[in-house]
């Protein structure tokens, strides 16, 4: 099957991509939660005998570029049998942050050599879906805390099935601690249900072409990944480009909390050096080095592609993209801090903080193809209570895109680091005691320049039942940059309005909500791009 031309890579590459789809399409249509069925907030994949990820779905950018990391922690605490399952949330091992369960199971040629008296498995199979709770203090398991067993139940790697059947007792000490079992367990199923699936696929697939070819080609494309962030890389201009950006705050007292990175270009490689950025914090905004990890990737992902009239090598991206970059992250710092950390900010927000200060430099290196932030923030917001039935309800809201050099940014999408779906409003208020009372673009929220910056979202949500709400948020401060002379977009806010009086809220809080108060936000828009008086240009 594999030649070696561009054309047999690109057949394999689509024979494993439409596996890992597959996968998702099964996910989404098994899982119960609105948050994996109507958001579709989970990421599948499919990975080699060593951990490294081969192939994707078009899923989310922050689960992908992480989970190798989470199966290599199974791989390394577990001996697989076939029928096997690993489930992990862990942080520090690989994970994000508490809602998102990886789950990982192998795939073995029949007749696959022993080792230790086990075989080795050929490839591996992996989804990782936030769920909507996941124990800790707050519903939704995404609120402001302190340390990382305030957010959750932490899973390290643990046998979910062992030859297709459940660990009843992993199975029980996970639902009971968890405030919508039922949920949890339907959403575990369907993961299992789509692990299942990719296997069955990839055996089929071998079947044809033999295990021995399907291992060559995803070293193939391994390889051929390598050669195009190389590629990308000997183009760029050779130099060391800085950039720092700001987070708000961590919810615990800690302000203007800076990170700031060195790219070192040169001989097709990259350092990428975040040397100088704010120690870790006592709020949730840490990012462990997967999140990391995976901001980087994405980033230098997204350039990985041929500017318009140079030819390139189709891009699929895997884990080969990560071999021409070297990652610097002080020990003790907000990208790589200490175990115990709370972590829940850290992926969604600490994420998207490190794409702007990153696209940032690069725009230092290559400005015409980097556009001005985005956004800069996933907007979280979890709902919940504890009334007969329980509930726990988790939703980001998108916002304004960046624009780029002659063109404007799009308005009211999700950005970067983050690939998700809104909640329609029929599945929700069919699911929740909850009503949207609004949901509009929030008009002239980009940043003015030659081409417009995205508008934001205005979104407002009311409690039918006494509930506890808890947003995590971010570019409450400051706006989106503006790039060439653009100008930064609007920054966000959020509020409460309870009988009548409305009240504006800071960038992360928790609070009570009785039946009849509303939580609204209003997300940022995107930074313009080039000057307004050289002819702002229309959305």
């Amino acid at each position: 099957m594999i030649a070696g031309s561009s054309l047999d890579l690109e057949v394999v590459r689509a024979l494993f991509t439409s596996i890992a789809e597959e996968m998702g399409v099964l996910l989404q249509r098994s899982a119960h939660s609105p948050n994996i069925k109507e958001r579709r907030d989970y990421s599948c994949a499919l990975f080699s005998a060593r951990g490294e990820l081969v192939a994707q779905a078009a899923h989310i950018p922050v689960h992908l570029g992480s989970a190798p990391l989470s199966v290599r922690a199974a791989m390394a605490e577990h001996d697989f049998a076939p029928g096997d399952s690993v489930l992990l949330n862990d942080p520090f091992r690989g994970g994000t942050h508490l809602p998102d369960l990886t789950l990982v199971s192998p795939v073995f040629a029949d007749g696959a050599p022993q080792r230790a008296g086990r075989r080795r498995p050929s490839f591996y199979v992996a989804t990782r879906a936030h769920h909507a709770d996941v124990g800790g203090a707050e519903p939704g398991s995404m609120a402001p805390a302190r340390d990382l067993f305030g957010e959750g139940l932490v899973i390290p790697p643990v046998v979910l099935e062992r030859r297709g059947r459940f660990e009843r007792d992993v199975l029980r000490m996970v639902l009971a601690n968890v405030r919508t079992p039922q949920e949890r367990l339907a959403d575990l199923r369907a993961q299992c249900a789509s692990n299942r699936r990719g296997v069955t696929r990839l055996r089929e697939l071998a079947a044809r072409h033999g295990f021995r070819e399907l291992e060559r080609a995803g070293a193939a494309l391994l390889d051929h990944g390598e050669r195009a962030m190389r590629a990308l890389l000997r183009r760029l201009p050779r130099g060391t480009f800085r950039h720092e950006d700001f987070l708000d705050d961590d919810g615990m007292g800690t302000r203007d909390v800076p990170i700031r990175v060195a790219l070192t270009l040169g001989r097709g490689r990259v350092r990428v050096d975040f040397t100088g950025s704010a120690p870790q914090v006592g709020g949730s905004l840490n990012a462990n080095p997967a999140v990391t990890l995976a901001a980087v990737l994405y980033v230098f992902q997204c350039l990985a592609t041929a500017p318009a009239g140079e030819r390139s090598e189709p891009l699929a991206p895997n884990d080969g993209m990560a071999r021409p970059i070297d990652l610097v992250i002080p020990a003790g710092c907000l990208l790589n801090p200490r175990r115990g950390a709370a972590v829940a900010a850290g992926n969604v927000e600490t994420s998207q903080r490190v794409v702007d200060v990153l696209l940032g430099a690069l725009a230092q290196a290559c400005p015409d193809r980097v556009p001005a932030a985005s956004q800069g923030t996933m907007n979280n917001l979890t709902l919940g209570g504890m009334d007969d039935p329980p509930f726990a309800y988790y939703e980001t809201v998108g916002g304004g895109a960046g624009a780029g050099a002659g063109r404007p940014g799009a308005s009211g999408i999700q950005v970067h680091m983050t690939n998700t779906l809104n909640t329609p409003v029929e599945a929700l208020e069919l699911a929740y005691p909850l009503r949207v009372t609004r949901m509009t673009l929030a008009r002239g929220s980009g940043g003015r320049g030659a081409a417009r910056g995205g508008d934001g979202i205005e979104r407002e949500l009311e409690v039918l039942a006494p509930a506890r709400v808890a947003v995590l948020s971010e570019r409450r401060v400051r706006g989106a940059p503006g790039a060439a002379g653009g100008e930064a977009g609007r920054p966000g806010r959020n509020r409460l309005r309870r009988r009548g009086r409305v009240r504006t809220m800071p960038a992360k809080f928790a609070a009570d909500l009785e039946p009849g108060d509303r939580v609204g936000l209003r997300t940022p828009g995107g930074g313009g791009h080039g000057r307004v008086g050289r002819g702002e240009r229309d959305r």
